[in-house]
């Protein structure tokens, strides 16, 4: 393997910086090489390379959370079975396919024989190895459970990536029937209307309002045709960019929770459903609790519910339980602060969260069910009135016509 380049800063004899670049396998090498030189090395790092489409490329690819999931458990079942932490991260970065996730791999494996822990390691790398991970990883090289924890992370990433596809598996049938009862809007007034139109204007006289609606948004569409293109990413670029504003972030969590037809309740259970896991599994693993109400307060997904946790662990700070400044929120359900608070009566916090989380999952599960056999039908009679709409506006003039003759 040839060797990779990498670029050094250092304190020479007399205390002076330099800097400069060296040669080696990995960091571990080129700093024992440098200190060999007398240098006290303050960084090293890999010399960057020219920026080629498939650098660009990896830089823009995703992680999966399948992905994440497979290494914690692998890892977690490799130092469970007695193979060093160095050697497992070897392993891994060997058989991983996603090549940004190998890389980030390799990293963490020169950093852990550079002698950082391998918590250090991975929250060098924050887009790839959540708060919720990483700290998880600090508890348990603390706690000397490694791999115990390791397998919660497992679990917990299990959990929520089953819970992610749960919605997007829900939402796949009305997104269709909804992308189809636009392509036919679009087909019926683009294609359809302007035969029914040039033969309005030969026969002459007075059209319908309806028809006449329709003639003009036929018009519309194909005078801005370039609108239909330009308009609809021009307005999620819109969105999005006000959604990342600090105040439109929380205006859109405030909507989400109101929704109609129940959508707005699932949002919630899912919010608090990724709440009580994170928090159970993070105070299972020996996380101390403020620490775990702030990365809890991170992973929630709402800010309506994550907000509150900034007092909520003051009060905490201030010896009172958990359970009564969550209640004090005002937006957790009354069932999760009680059964918090028995469970820390009875010391299985941990056990009653992740009770709580299973709950929720399921009531999610069935409300999804319930909410994608109620929009199905709706979705298909809009898609008939929409069909409806256009077939009576160009009709409507007929009739007139008729009425006329007679």
């Amino acid at each position: 393997m040839a060797a990779t380049t990498f670029v050094y800063k250092a304190l020479d004899r007399n205390g002076g910086v330099t800097t400069g670049e060296h040669q080696g396998d990995d960091k571990a090498q080129v700093a024992a090489q440098l200190r060999l030189r007398g240098l006290t090395v303050i960084d090293v790092e890999e010399k960057s390379s020219p920026l080629t489409f498939e650098a660009i490329m990896d830089r823009y690819k995703r992680v999966k959370p399948s992905d994440m999931t497979v290494l914690a458990r692998q890892l977690a079942t490799m130092v469970s079975s007695g193979l060093s932490l160095l050697r497992a991260l070897y392993v891994l970065e060997d058989q991983t396919l996603n090549t940004k996730l190998k890389a980030a791999i390799a990293e963490i494996r020169a950093d852990v024989e550079a002698g950082l822990s391998l918590s250090q390691a991975m929250a060098k790398h924050p887009r790839i190895f959540s708060d919720l991970f990483v700290s998880m990883v600090e508890a348990g090289e603390t706690g000397g459970n490694l791999e115990e924890v390791l397998e919660r992370v497992a679990i917990q990433l299990e959990k929520d990536d089953s819970l992610r596809r749960t919605v997007k598996s829900a939402m796949v049938y009305p997104s269709l029937i909804a992308g189809f009862a636009v392509l036919v809007l679009v087909v019926m007034v683009t294609f359809l209307i302007p035969i029914f139109a040039k033969m309005f204007k030969d026969l002459g006289g007075e059209l319908p309002a309806l028809t006449a609606f329709m003639i003009g948004l036929s018009d519309l569409m194909r005078g801005y045709w370039y609108l239909m293109i330009l308009g609809p990413p021009a307005l999620i670029i819109a969105f999005r960019k006000w959604k990342a504003t600090d105040a439109g972030q929380l205006q859109w969590d405030k909507i989400k929770l109101r929704l109609p037809m129940k959508i707005g309740d699932i949002v919630r259970k899912i919010a608090v459903a990724r709440f009580a896991r994170t928090l159970g599994t993070l105070t299972a693993s020996g996380v101390p609790i403020l620490q775990a109400i702030e990365i809890t307060a991170k992973t929630a997904g709402n800010r309506v519910i994550s907000d509150p946790m900034a007092e909520v662990a003051e009060r905490v700070k201030e010896g009172q339980p958990l359970a009564q400044p969550l209640a004090k929120t005002g937006v957790f359900p009354i069932m999760v602060t009680q059964m918090l608070a028995v469970g820390e009566e009875t010391g299985a916090m941990d056990a009653m969260l992740h009770k709580l989380a299973d709950f929720y999952d399921d009531e999610i599960e069935a409300r999804l069910k319930s909410l994608t056999s109620i929009i199905e039908p709706l979705m298909m009679i809009m898609v008939g009135v929409i069909v409806g709409i256009v077939v009576v506006s160009m009709y409507l003039p007929m009739f007139k016509i008729f009425e006329l003759v007679q």
